[in-house]
């Protein structure tokens, strides 16, 4: 009988969509690769990239938090001493910055692309340093957008970029690009023991908050001054009070002299709505106590002894 030969047989067409993928992911690494470094932290190291050609670097907030000192490395063998010019915990997101020696090489620089145009299933590559292995590159398509992460600061993060491009501890602060070499996230997390789940911050949030970084050298959001807790409403009083939703923020405590105290909000309060908005749970209040709240006076319903009753709040700068 025949030996029949078990060996895929690859067509030209199937190579030449191999080659042209290899040709992408070469492109885009060889644009933006240069502008990745190496952050070294002290008590760690991960990744950052330089996005403007005067010397800024964006990395996570987590990679550089409490540390002394912080460096950065490039590919072409320079390294540098980094200032930190601001930190936000809630987004993970830092600015660096760093200064070439007059007359030195000018700094390669990674430029955003609009995460709006992201579309899911398109090729997405990560650059980055996963256990000080320098310049690593992974790859793999957008999975989903629009995710929600919680960061380390116990806040949600919003419009978060799912891939399956692998991450490994070193890789956080390190960007995912596309083909065309333009930045669309900023990579911040991936779940242990799963297997092709990563996540990044999207390019058109960190683009913002770096930006307010350099200006004020923090995020400005406002506050009420208050400690709370999600929790359940019971059937009754969600439909005697005529609720939406059956959960709320109960009231712990409030600061002296916060805002909280002044609108007269006490211990024990269920916040079940904020500025016209139902307030389910604690990310809902978070995600409304934007910048622009702070100093006007906002409409804050709260169930108190299970009486339906409204206050109004002007939220503090934070």
């Amino acid at each position: 009988m025949p030996v029949l030969d078990s060996a895929p047989v690859t067509s030209q067409s199937d190579a030449a969509l191999l080659d042209a993928y290899s040709r992408a992911v070469i492109d885009a690494v060889e644009r933006v690769g240069p502008a990745v470094g190496r952050i070294d932290a002290g008590h760690g190291q991960g990744s950052g990239f330089v996005f403007t050609p005067d010397g800024f670097v964006l990395t996570n907030h987590h990679v550089i938090e409490r540390a002394k000192r912080i460096g950065v490395s490039l590919p072409d063998g320079r390294s540098f001493d980094a200032e930190l010019v601001g930190g936000d915990a809630h987004t993970d997101l830092a600015v660096l910055r760093i200064a070439i020696a007059p007359g030195g090489p000018p700094l390669p620089w990674a430029g955003f692309g609009d995460s709006r145009a992201v579309r899911v299933g398109q090729i997405a590559i990560a650059i980055g340093n996963p256990y000080g292995f320098h310049h690593s590159v992974t790859s793999g398509i957008v999975s989903a957008l629009g995710r929600s992460l919680r960061a380390r600061s116990g806040r949600l993060m919003d419009d978060i970029v799912q891939s399956d491009a692998a991450l490994n501890p070193g890789n956080s602060g390190g960007p995912l690009v596309t083909t065309g070499g333009a930045v669309i996230g900023v990579n911040t997390a991936m779940i242990q023991g799963a297997q092709s789940l990563s996540f990044a911050i999207a390019s058109n949030t960190a683009r913002m908050v770096a930006a307010t970084l350099i200006r004020d050298g923090r995020m400005r959001r406002s506050v009420l001054g208050v400690a709370g807790q999600s929790v359940g409403v019971p059937r009754t009083a969600a439909r005697s009070a005529g609720l939406a939703t059956a959960s709320g923020v109960m009231v712990q405590s409030t600061e002296k002299g916060s805002p909280a105290e002044t609108a007269g909000l006490r211990q024990a309060d269920i916040i079940i709505g904020f500025a016209g908005e139902p307030i389910a749970g604690i990310d809902d209040l978070h995600r409304l106590l934007t910048a622009d709240r702070a100093g006007v006076p906002t409409p804050l319903v709260v169930l108190r002894r299970g009486e339906r009753r409204q206050l109004v709040v002007v939220p503090a700068t934070g």
